[in-house]
C-alpha cells in the first residue's frame, strides 16, 4: 500500500504565482469551442454516424441554428457596448455646450451670486390664486416674499432681484424658494424648481454618466436637467 509522507512538499495553502493563474488562463481559453470547433464536431459525427440511422435534417439544423442564435447574443452584446461608448461620448459632447447656462434644476434650492438674481418656475396642474414665493435663508427666516397673484395652470416664471424686504442686497448663498397659493379655496404649497448656473460639465464613465456642476449647489445628473435657458 502507498504512504503519503507527512513531509511531503505538496502545500494547498501556496497561492498560485502569477505565471500558473496565466498559464490556467490559457488552459481555460482553448476549453472554450467555437463555431470552427462546433463545425468541426459536427463534421466528425456526420462522418461516423451509423449509415442505418442517420443523422436526422431536423435535428442537425436545430444544434446548427442554435450554436448561430448564442454566438449572435454574443456578438450583439459586443456592439451595443461600443454603441453605449458612442452615445455617451455624444452626450458628453454636447453636455459641453451648456457650461455658461442656466439649467432648470428639480429643487427648490437656489443659489444668489454677489451679482445678479434668482430666478425660479412654479408648476400647478390646476392653477392658483394669490400665490407667494417665500425666499427663506439658511435659518429658515424670510428674507424676501415676492407676489405672484393668480397664476394658470403650467409653470409660471419668477424672479428674486436678490435684495432682502428693507431693499439691502442679500448675502451670496443657497436660499429656499417656497411657493404657496389658494388651490380650490384651500391654501397649498406648490412645486417649485430653480435655475442654476452651470459652472463645468464632468465625463464620468461607466454608470457615473455625465453630471453638470452647478454654482453653489453641487452637482447634478444632466437627465435630471428639465429645461436648458440662456438669459434667465
Amino acid at each position: 500500500m502507498t504512504t503519503i509522507s507527512n513531509n511531503s512538499s505538496l502545500n494547498l495553502t501556496t497561492p498560485l504565482t502569477a505565471e500558473q493563474v496565466a498559464a490556467n488562463k490559457e488552459i481555460d481559453g482553448k476549453q472554450q469551442l467555437n463555431q470552427e470547433d462546433f463545425f468541426s464536431l459536427l463534421s466528425q459525427q456526420l462522418a461516423y454516424q451509423d449509415p442505418f440511422k442517420p443523422v436526422d435534417n431536423s435535428e442537425m439544423i436545430a444544434q446548427m441554428a442554435s450554436f448561430t442564435t448564442a454566438e449572435g447574443i454574443s456578438t450583439m452584446g459586443s456592439e451595443f457596448a461600443g454603441m453605449k461608448e458612442v452615445l455617451t461620448s455624444s452626450q458628453a459632447l454636447e453636455a459641453s455646450s451648456l457650461v455658461g447656462k442656466k439649467v432648470l434644476i428639480p429643487s427648490n434650492q437656489a443659489y444668489l451670486p454677489e451679482t445678479g438674481n434668482v430666478s425660479g418656475s412654479i408648476n400647478s396642474k390646476t392653477g392658483a390664486y394669490s400665490v407667494m414665493v417665500n425666499v427663506e435663508d439658511a435659518s429658515g427666516a424670510v428674507v424676501r416674499t415676492i407676489s405672484m397673484g393668480d397664476i394658470g395652470a403650467g409653470n409660471k416664471r419668477f424672479a428674486w432681484d436678490g435684495l432682502d424686504s428693507q431693499g439691502n442686497r442679500a448675502k451670496a448663498g443657497q436660499y429656499t424658494l417656497k411657493a404657496t397659493g389658494l388651490v380650490n379655496g384651500q391654501g397649498e404649497e406648490l412645486t417649485t424648481a430653480s435655475y442654476a448656473h452651470v459652472e463645468s460639465v464632468s465625463l464620468g464613465g461607466g454608470q457615473a454618466g455625465v453630471n453638470l456642476n452647478l454654482q453653489g449647489l453641487g452637482g447634478i445628473k444632466l437627465t435630471d436637467a428639465i429645461e436648458v435657458a440662456e438669459n434667465i
